[in-house]
């Protein structure tokens, strides 16, 4: 399970610093292809620096980001004593710093991903070649010594690897989505005899060559195959490795790896257990590829060519149309234009003459129809006209407002005595306006610690409840409430 744990060495590609930290990790990887496999922080600034985006980039900056990637396990410091002279530079320890393993790989991965694009598949022949000149000599494997077994062996699974890759890549790019749009635009139909020599020519090889290796294969026996894929196995413990891991790997895992590839290699070119060898899958994904094209261009030919020719036909039927005498021609050429079984019920969202469903289209009055262009950027044209000023209406309705404020004042003040409105004073028959005017003034003191509130005339006064209840009157009932007197302070 530990390998597959998170990594931590991808972090600097999704942090927040991101650009920072791929431009010191491609400065390294760049070095690093250089031979220049350790770097001072002094370096690796004036480098960062001849970028435009960071001239500004200071030394501050460069340790904070080294000190991550470091903690990330992308870089690895290793103490200079060398330009130590002083104590102090002793203390702050002057670091060369060197890419990790997963670094390189790592950046190497993105270098790749970036010419993604720039890179073309092709289906090449000469890995076919190769492979099977190399399995023609693999029964000489046996008597040569392990650095040329481990070469042969190396030289013949990149060749697999490539050959595999390539004609993934290759016709992968068939069933794409944006393959679809290309294979069908008219543009293709001027290339598609290309693809077709191409992709044919590919399958006659590819049929040629794997019948070869698949028999060069069924004929090397198994104590051959066993014999020499132990050599490989011999020549690959032979190599030393600095690292200690590595060192002491167990020889099952080696030759797990190896019989693991031959067993790849064999099971490409020969059917095993009732299922088609991979060889056979790519001529089969090859002739559907080569459908694909044909059935594609055909189909734009054919769309094409009936587009020109019909476009044509119209015009000359619009003409025979226009030189018809009368209706009961039109109806003929019509009948003979578009036959019965082309009948078309048109509906107009227009009112009829007659609601008679036995008249027909040719009995009705004319109606016109307005058509709109189908585009996007298309607007309607507005028609300007003028608006009517309503200043005096709204005049008007403001004096009526201000006239009713001025009315609620006058019948809620009038109920002042002493800056003081008592509830219980109040005998004449008040209004629902009055009501809602005083109950506003209660509950907005109530709210309050203090008990006071503002009226919206702009007069503070204190509230203060007293013992009993009093029935207010109005012009929609009687209400018992509380006895309340409003204590107004001065203006």
């Amino acid at each position: 399970m530990k390998y597959l744990e998170s990594i931590q060495e991808t972090i600097y590609l999704s942090a927040g610093n991101a650009p920072q930290y791929r431009r010191i990790m491609r400065i390294f990887f760049i070095e690093y292809e250089k031979m220049h496999f350790q770097l001072y922080k002094e370096d690796v600034l004036e480098l960062i620096r001849e970028h435009p985006e960071f001239a500004d980039y200071h030394m501050e900056q460069l340790k904070t980001d080294l000190e991550a990637l470091v903690a990330w396990k992308n870089l690895i410091p290793i103490q200079d004593p060398k330009r130590v002279y002083t104590i102090a530079e002793y203390k702050n320890k002057q670091y060369r710093y060197t890419m990790s393993e997963y670094a390189v790989e790592i950046e190497r991965m993105t270098v790749k991903l970036e010419n993604l694009f720039l890179d073309s598949s092709s289906l090449s022949m000469n890995y076919f070649v190769r492979i099977e000149s190399a399995l023609n000599e693999m029964e000489q494997m046996n008597h040569r010594e392990l650095k040329a077994v481990n070469e042969w062996w190396s030289n013949l699974q990149e060749d697999f690897k490539r050959l595999n890759r390539n004609y993934q890549d290759y016709l992968r790019e068939f069933y794409s989505g944006k393959s679809d749009k290309v294979l069908k635009s008219i543009e293709f139909v001027i290339h598609k005899d290309r693809f077709i020599s191409y992709l044919q020519e590919f399958v006659q090889q590819l049929q040629n060559k794997s019948i070869r290796i698949e028999n060069i294969i069924k004929n090397l026996s198994r104590k051959t195959v066993n014999a020499v894929l132990e050599k490989v196995i011999e020549s690959e413990l032979a190599i030393p490795h600095p690292n200690a891991e590595i060192q002491n790997l167990r020889e099952s895992a080696v030759r797990e790896n190896i019989y693991g590839k031959w067993r790849s290699l064999s099971e490409w070119f020969i059917s095993a257990d009732n299922h088609p060898s991979e060889s056979q899958r790519v001529l089969d994904i090859t002739d559907e590829v080569i459908r694909k094209i044909i059935q594609n261009a055909a189909l734009i030919v054919q769309l094409q060519n009936w587009g020109i020719s019909r476009k044509e036909d119209y015009k000359k039927f619009i003409q025979m149309f226009a030189q018809c005498e009368n209706v009961e021609e039109a109806h003929k050429l019509s009948a003979h234009v578009f036959g019965i079984q082309h009948v078309r019920h048109f509906k107009v969202n227009c009112p009829r003459s007659t609601d008679s469903i036995n008249s027909g289209v040719f009995d009705e009055i004319p109606s016109e129809y307005e058509l709109k262009p189908h585009t996007r950027t298309y607007k309607p044209r507005i028609h300007k006209s003028g608006f009517e000023s309503k200043a005096l209406e709204k005049l008007a309705q403001r004096n009526q407002y201000l006239k009713k404020l001025e009315e609620d004042k006058k019948l809620v003040t009038k109920y002042i005595r002493d800056k003081q409105l008592d509830i219980s004073q109040i005998e004449d028959c008040i209004s629902a306006a009055t009501r809602e005017t005083l109950l506003g003034w209660i509950a907005q003191a109530n709210l309050t610690s203090s008990k006071s509130g503002r009226t919206e005339y702009g007069q503070a006064f204190h509230l203060i409840k007293r013992e009993g209840s009093h029935t207010l009157k109005c012009e929609d009932g009687e209400l018992v409430m509380p006895v309340y007197v409003f204590q107004f302070e001065d203006e």
